[in-house]
């Protein structure tokens, strides 16, 4: 079998079998393309008679060339994952990835904003025009709910109750409500009680935000937005859409949430997820003792 043919029977086992999101689909059929280069331009032959020596090899050459410790682990995780794949459907006996092992990620803890920089942040969008009110309305979401950019291009109309001040978030199969606060909600009710029905394309359109054509926003869309409304605010920190859940985990933490409460909102599954803002906290009250201390 060819690697393209590979390449393309992996790619439907991820969409219709694993429902693979789209980023993780993107990434794994990026990290087999580029084995399957790599086999090709060292005369290794194809991706299924690649051997446990030459993986490793791989992967060697991988670290070599710079490569991170996580993109290195992502492309072993990916390797794992194909020919696993290959030994299900009988293609191949053996897993040659099985025995990879990847060098332990240097883990960072998440950025985030300060108070003052999130209320600078929140600034930015002005309500002169339909873009504005709409991009206020998006970032004062995402730092009241502390939902994913992916969760918030996919709010729907019907996932917000406005008179409660609740939005709904749907994920991976599950639900969850979380509270909004008065700013927030002030700033969606303005957004769709005038401006949404001006922007959408079709009365039929479900999504709670568009995009300039009239249709759902998109992340890469979101993502110039929170740049722009970034380097406006002459942030230097450099802002993810990722930053504001982060900030809204921390900051409701610095205020007395307790984690519990704080994985609930977030739609973590394992609280250890949630127990890095923890540390966050500890760090940054770490550094202001530092600065301000004046025997430290």
């Amino acid at each position: 079998m060819q690697d393209t043919a590979c390449l393309k029977q992996f790619e439907e086992y991820l969409t219709d079998v694993k429902k693979a999101s789209a980023n993780t689909m993107s990434s794994y059929l990026r990290d087999i393309r580029q084995l399957s280069a790599y086999l090709s331009a060292h005369e290794l032959g194809g991706l299924l008679n690649a051997s446990e020596d030459v993986l490793s090899q791989y992967a060697t050459y991988l670290r070599s060339s710079g490569k991170s410790a996580a993109t290195v682990a992502r492309s072993i995780a990916s390797m794992k994952s194909f020919y696993a794949y290959m030994v299900s459907q009988g293609i191949i006996e053996k897993n040659p990835a099985t025995n990879l092992m990847a060098e332990k990620a240097e883990h960072k803890l998440p950025q985030i904003l300060t108070g003052k920089e999130v209320e600078l942040l929140l600034e930015q969008p002005q309500c002169v025009d339909m873009k504005g009110y709409r991009d206020k309305a998006m970032l004062e979401v995402l730092y009241a709910t502390g939902i994913r950019v992916s969760e918030l291009i996919a709010l729907n109309v019907d996932d917000v109750n406005l008179s409660a001040g609740i939005l709904r978030c749907k994920s991976k199969g599950k639900e969850r409500y979380i509270p909004i606060y008065p700013a927030a909600v002030r700033a969606l009710t303005e957004y769709i009680d005038f401006i949404r029905d001006q922007m959408i394309a079709s009365p039929q359109e479900q999504a709670l935000f568009v995009n300039v054509n009239g249709e759902r926003m998109s992340r890469q869309g979101f993502w110039k937005l929170i740049k722009t409304y970034q380097q406006r605010a002459g942030i230097e920190k450099d802002i993810t859409p990722h930053t504001l859940r982060h900030s809204f985990a921390a900051h409701l933490l610095e205020n007395g949430a307790d984690l519990r409460s704080i994985q609930e909102m977030l739609g973590h599954s394992d609280i250890s997820t949630t127990q890095v803002y923890s540390q966050v906290v500890k760090r940054q009250l770490k550094d202001v003792y530092n600065k301000a201390h004046p025997r430290a």
